[in-house]
């Protein structure tokens, strides 16, 4: 087995007033090395902070994908729920309104 490299990342909020930086290890495949390494190049910027910039992104949009299944089981636990037959009506009418212009 070949040995993929490891990066290390050093992560800083985006408020400049907090200086707390984290630094993990992570395992890329040889054909994400060599992307990054391309991208990094290409934009004059380092690997380390392109790679932290995207674990910023992925973390921030995840959060908000767990926040919003969260909630709609919270409204199912509280029976806020509309019927499928209902949902389906509604997208069928603004279908047909977009449609009409």
């Amino acid at each position: 087995m070949t040995a993929r490299p490891c990066y290390c990342l050093h992560t800083r909020p985006r408020d400049t007033h907090l200086t707390t930086t984290a630094t993990i290890r992570v395992r890329l495949s040889a054909e994400i090395t060599e992307k990054l390494s391309k991208l990094a190049n290409d934009t004059g910027r380092t690997k380390a902070s392109l790679a932290a910039e995207a674990v910023a992104a992925y973390v921030d949009r995840e959060l908000e994908i767990v926040k919003g299944i969260k909630f709609g089981l919270d409204d199912a636990r509280a029976g806020r729920l509309v019927p499928h037959e209902q949902v389906t009506a509604e997208a069928r009418e603004i279908i047909a309104k977009t449609k009409r212009g």
